[in-house]
């Protein structure tokens, strides 16, 4: 410690950046900062003394190192290391208080004042040289770039703790934070326990360094060692003549493609991945992801068919009645469509047909159809669901270099079936999910359907193209409009519609019943159905198009019969209305009789659902007002502009239709359509929205007896719609036997059943005008409302007439015709 008489009042600041000078220490340091090699020119005497502390490097100035501990040091051996650089060497001699600067320019002067440090007391500092001495040991050992005379020249400063924690701070290698932190504790013990605390730090850091280099220096050893092994293995298997097993695979890998009958191309790219496998590891990742490849190459059946070529017709046929009753439209398209397989499937450049793609509602047959295909013409089938697919990889494969990758779906179903010509079905198609992150899976199928591209189909997984034009591709669909335009186009779509009630029962009859029967373990002896029975099933408790209700409702009166069995209850069960509303409760759905009394802007109208179709009530109210137009029911935007039409075209003919010119301005109108939950969209209600439009602003009532349906222009045109089995079956269940039609749409007449289009009556028409002349009553006609039913309950007696006086039942004495599923 420098005695307070000898210590200058203030001295020259020379800040140091990337080094610290303690008491007792020497260093060589280059000065470059232009303050500092401003005060070493201002003074050229080789011996002066400054106080050294140390300065941020973005901030130096003299301000932030007021109050702060720094060290008084003398330079000497001053030498020019360069322009603007100085070389010198600090000695550091005792430790001082910084005070205010007293110049700034060109170099900062500060006072500094003289400091006492705090010596230990007892053996605390004893202990604590003990825990740097013994850090100091251990990273002499682990760290090879720690001073190794550094635990020696400690040892000799065990009697002065204060030299003693500033030589280990010094060369111990510590930041510069932790070293400044050192020279600011005047408190030797607590200088002694900072220095402790780091250097252990630093022996806890360089222990898990040498941990981690020993396990790494050991598993180099075991390869090492597990290299020289399998090598001296090879040379011993070469002196007694055996093969190795990596190279017996390979060679067995390449008997296998010789083998398979590959073609050229493929055979070509599995002997290259071959050979690329024989220079690799059995223990390299890539060596299981190749031979996985070659595996799937080898398992694909690239020439093997099915067998016959030749398609029986007869057989076909055969195989569609027995499984399906009714869908005779759907049954043609199919038979004709195989026809021409038949014919051109010895013609390979022109063996190339359409996909076919059946759309109709769930529950109809669609997936049970493609299954009877395959049985009736001797092929392999398999069903691939793609509802909800939104990766493109999906059907196109993930490339190799992903792990877990595997082939595409179509692929996947060709290992599966093991043959290159089977029945695969698309199912539900138009679900899959369209564009997103992962691309666009709807896309990739275009190539998969469409039948001048799939000859040569790329899978990403295998990149060889696979021939798919032996397969015969079926898709099936609820909705077509939710298939893309370009995608929809390459197939040949067969539309299966729903079933009557009438059909259903003859269905239960043939199929649905005998099955049912045999899976609830009881028989005709124990429950016994009637025509009226089954037909009250499916129109009042399961109204839908396909089968599914109406076989779970079938299915819950067996189980109560069952279970009755079960317990000794004997005797056999007669299915009437009591007996339904016992087992199903009381029915779901009210009558299917549509309202037939006339109105005044009411009528019915038809609508197409994924489920098949149903009547829809178009509702028109007038109110004094100003003319405004309000319209609900949760209407889509097509279906809210045909609205807007519809009034345009009634405020057109206004004059025609004797309504006032002053009240179509002083009424406001109201057009709601019942059912406002269920979203509704399209044109084919512009009809029977003009009509409703025009029948309560004249005040004519309209004819409810006659369902309308058809798409309005401006002009009064009713142009062509789509749907019209749908629409048409559902006017049939609901006791309606009139329906008015665009006229465009007669060419559809022969997708209906003959069994629903005998009892039905079909009214054509091209222009509104004909709609209003034969829909809209004379207003004075209002008051023979009770005369007006009088045809419509003849057509409704009709119906009750169509099936027969006594009960139909089927029991022990009256087994269910062949051919029951």
């Amino acid at each position: 410690m420098t005695s307070p008489e000898l210590l200058p009042k203030a001295l020259p600041l020379l800040a140091l950046r990337s080094t610290v000078v303690f008491p007792r220490g020497t260093i060589a340091v280059q000065m470059g900062a232009a303050d500092n090699v401003a005060l070493l020119r201002d003074h050229p005497d080789q011996e002066f003394q400054v106080v050294v502390a140390v300065a941020a490097a973005d901030d130096p100035s003299a301000e932030k190192v007021t109050g702060r501990i720094g060290v008084l040091a003398r330079v000497r051996n001053r030498t020019e290391a360069g322009r603007d650089t100085v070389q010198v060497t600090l000695d550091g001699i005792a430790r001082v208080r910084l005070g205010v600067a007293v110049q700034r320019e060109p170099f900062p002067v500060i006072e500094v004042t003289a400091v006492d440090e705090l010596l230990p007391v007892g053996d605390a500092a004893r202990l604590l040289m003990e825990r740097v001495l013994a850090a100091a040991d251990t990273l002499l050992e682990l760290n090879e770039s720690f001073p190794a005379e550094l635990p020696g020249l400690l040892g000799r400063l065990a009697r002065d703790p204060s030299a003693f924690a500033d030589l280990a701070a010094s060369r111990a290698g510590f930041k510069i934070a932790d070293r400044d932190e050192a020279i600011q504790r005047l408190d030797v013990t607590a200088r002694l326990e900072h220095v402790a605390n780091r250097l252990e730090k630093e022996v806890a850091r360089a222990q898990v360094l040498d941990d981690v280099k020993r396990q790494t220096d050991v598993k180099v050893e075991q390869h090492h060692r597990e290299f020289y092994l399998r090598q001296q293995l090879q040379a011993i298997r070469t002196e007694l003549g055996e093969r190795d097993p990596h190279e017996s695979d390979a060679q067995d890998l390449l008997r296998q493609i010789e083998a398979a009958a590959l073609p050229e191309q493929v055979a070509s790219e599995a002997r290259r991945e071959t050979e690329r496998l024989r220079a690799l590891s059995p223990a390299s990742s890539e060596y299981q992801v190749l031979h996985n490849y070659i595996e799937w190459v080898l398992a694909l059946p690239w020439s093997k068919r099915s067998g016959d070529d030749d398609i029986a017709l007869n057989k076909v046929e055969k195989a569609l009645d027995d499984r399906h009753y009714g869908l005779e439209e759907a049954k043609e398209r199919i038979l004709e469509y195989l026809s021409v397989r038949k014919l051109l499937a010895h013609k390979a450049a022109n063996s190339h047909g359409p996909i076919l793609c059946f759309v109709g509602p769930p529950g109809t047959g669609k997936t049970s159809l493609g299954e009877a295909i395959a049985a009736s013409i001797g092929r392999a089938f398999y069903r691939i669901s793609v509802g909800g697919v939104r990766d493109e990889a999906e059907i196109r494969g993930h490339r190799r270099t992903y792990v877990g990758s595997l082939p595409g779906l179509i692929v996947q179903a060709l290992r599966r079936v093991n043959v290159s010509d089977p029945v695969l079905m698309i199912d539900e198609i138009d679900k899959m999910t369209a564009g997103g992150p992962s691309g666009d899976p709807l896309a990739a199928m275009l190539e998969v359907l469409d039948p001048q591209q799939n000859g040569s189909f790329v899978d990403h997984y295998l990149n060889l193209p696979v021939d798919l034009s032996s397969v015969l591709f079926i898709c099936t669909a609820n909705n077509l409009l939710d298939i893309p335009a370009p995608l929809r186009d390459r197939m040949e779509v067969i539309r299966i519609a729903g079933y009557t009630v009438d059909e259903k029962v003859e269905i239960a009859w043939r199929y649905l019943l005998p099955r049912l029967f045999e899976e609830h373990g009881i028989t005709t002896y124990d429950l016994q159905f009637t025509d009226e029975s089954l037909g009250l099933i499916a129109s009042r408790y399961s109204r839908e198009s396909g089968l599914r209700g109406f076989e779970r409702s079938l299915a819950s009166v067996m189980r109560r019969r069952a279970r009755r069995k079960a317990q000794d209850e004997q005797g056999a069960w007669i299915v009437d209305t009591a007996r339904l509303e016992e087992v199903l409760g009381a029915p779901r759905y009210a009558a299917e009789e549509a309202e037939i009394e006339p109105e005044i802007g009411t009528v019915t109208g038809l609508a197409w659902t994924a489920g098949g179709g149903e009547l829809m009530t178009i509702e028109a109210l007038r109110m004094p007002g100003s003319g405004r137009l309000t319209v609900t029911g949760q209407l889509g935007d097509v279906m809210r502009e045909s609205v807007d039409a519809a009034c345009s075209y009634v405020r057109s003919r206004a004059r025609a239709l004797r309504i006032d010119d002053a009240s179509m301005v002083s009424t406001d109108l109201h057009i709601h359509f019942p059912a406002g939950s269920v979203q509704k969209d399209g044109p084919s209600a512009g009809a029977a929205v003009t009509l409703a439009i025009a029948s309560v602003m004249s005040g004519r009532p309209v004819r409810r007896d006659v369902a309308v349906t058809g798409e309005v222009t401006l002009r009064g045109k009713v142009l062509e719609i789509g749907g019209v089995k749908e629409k048409v079956l559902a006017a049939y269940r609901s006791g309606l036997r009139e329906v008015m039609l665009p006229a465009s749409n007669e060419k559809d007449l022969r997708e209906i059943p003959a069994a629903v289009r005998e009892h039905m009556h079909f009214t054509f028409v091209r222009t509104m005008d004909e709609v209003l002349d034969q829909l809209l009553l004379e207003a004075p006609m209002v008051a023979l409302a009770d005369e007006a039913p009088a045809e419509p309950a003849k057509a409704r007696a009709a119906v009750l007439s169509d099936r027969p006086a006594q009960p139909r039942r089927r029991g022990p004495d009256r087994p269910a015709p062949e051919g029951s599923r």
